[in-house]
């Protein structure tokens, strides 16, 4: 299931905008100033586009199309200074974008479906099930629709969903992100995790320059397909012998991210193997504390298996850090506020 609004300008490229101003007798040439309305001035009512003629935005209204620009339905603001924001979704489920402010740096961590179908076990996003994929234009809706827009520095694809399993609209809101004509944003500030799916991940390698994130959660194969039935149709031996064909070193980065489980997957032969599996590669760990969750028994690593961890990688070779924990008291985890909401 996907979302099908042929009427929302928000996520048309110039080559779609210009079908549209056609429609209502307008030069091609607006295709690129209704771009610039919607991405960089950010309007929220097609009347706003002054430069068209009155009677082309009449003709527009009258035809059905609007902005599509919609404000979150909720939101929960953490004492560390996170705020998770909920919106509107597909087939009945709700979406989530967190904002994480650091320092010098606003990151939006974005959702790209409506639930999940990797079924990762500790994962409550795909406890909920899938409900279908977000369209471009419901994906920069969350990052043009919060109060924060304009001081975000960096945009994560870590939310609800698989980024690699609808990845032409994740392409296409890719594409209205770093073109000119749409946000400009430079693909060092954009970073798209994966499970791994291999199809989708040579696509998104392929076709941009973003940085790459791939959730792995443990070295050995029998273990990590335990938490993440995906490892038996997509294996990490594959996904890493993908990634090895394409240049980490120097404009994009290469992450992997680990979720740290208490005695499952944080001891030292899990570091060791974890730094042979990685051998050779431009790299690095992002250590993970997992954030508890409804349905799942396993319990968050203290923070000295942790650090203990990271320096045994550290000493192997292999660049690990520990990601700092946001937000747990506003469930800041994907699919949390969804869930307490529907509940």
């Amino acid at each position: 299931m996907e979302q099908n609004d042929d009427r929302k300008l928000l996520g048309m490229n110039p080559a779609r905008l210009a079908e549209v101003a056609a429609e209502v007798g307008l030069k091609p040439f607006a295709a690129k100033q209704m771009a610039a309305w919607l991405y960089q001035k950010k309007v929220t009512d097609i009347d706003s586009m002054t430069d068209l003629s009155k009677y082309a935005r009449a003709k527009l209204v009258q035809r059905g199309y609007h902005i599509g620009c919609v404000a979150p339905k909720a939101e929960a603001r953490s004492a560390d200074g996170t705020v998770k924001y909920l919106f509107e979704g597909v087939g009945g489920r709700d979406i989530e974008a967190v904002y994480i402010p650091d320092k010098e740096r606003a990151t939006l961590c974005v959702s790209s479906q409506a639930g999940c179908r990797m079924n990762c076990r500790f994962c409550m996003t795909g406890q909920g099930g899938w409900q279908g994929n977000l369209d471009a234009g419901a994906i920069i809706n969350q990052i043009l629709s919060i109060p924060e827009s304009d001081t975000l520095t960096n945009i994560v694809f870590m939310g609800m969903g698989e980024p690699a399993d609808n990845i032409g609209q994740v392409l296409a809101a890719l594409e209205i992100l770093t073109a000119k004509w749409g946000m400009a944003w430079s693909p060092r500030r954009i970073t798209v995790s994966s499970i791994g799916k291999l199809d989708g991940l040579k696509r998104l390698l392929d076709s941009t320059q973003v940085h790459i994130a791939i959730s792995i959660h443990s070295p050995y194969a029998l273990e990590r397909e335990q938490l993440m039935p995906v490892e038996k149709a997509f294996p990490m031996r594959e996904v890493l012998r993908l990634l090895r064909q394409y240049d980490f070193a120097h404009q994009r980065r290469l992450s992997m991210e680990y979720t740290m489980f208490d005695r499952l997957n944080d001891d030292d032969r899990h570091a060791d193997a974890l730094a042979r599996v990685l051998k050779g590669m431009d790299v690095r760990v992002n250590l993970i504390r997992f954030h508890k969750t409804p349905g799942f028994d396993g319990a968050p690593s203290t923070r000295e298996a942790m650090e203990r961890f990271r320096d045994r990688l550290n000493a192997a070779g292999i660049t690990a850090t520990i990601r700092a924990s946001r937000g747990e008291d506003i469930m800041a985890a994907c699919g949390m506020l969804a869930g307490k909401k529907k509940d």
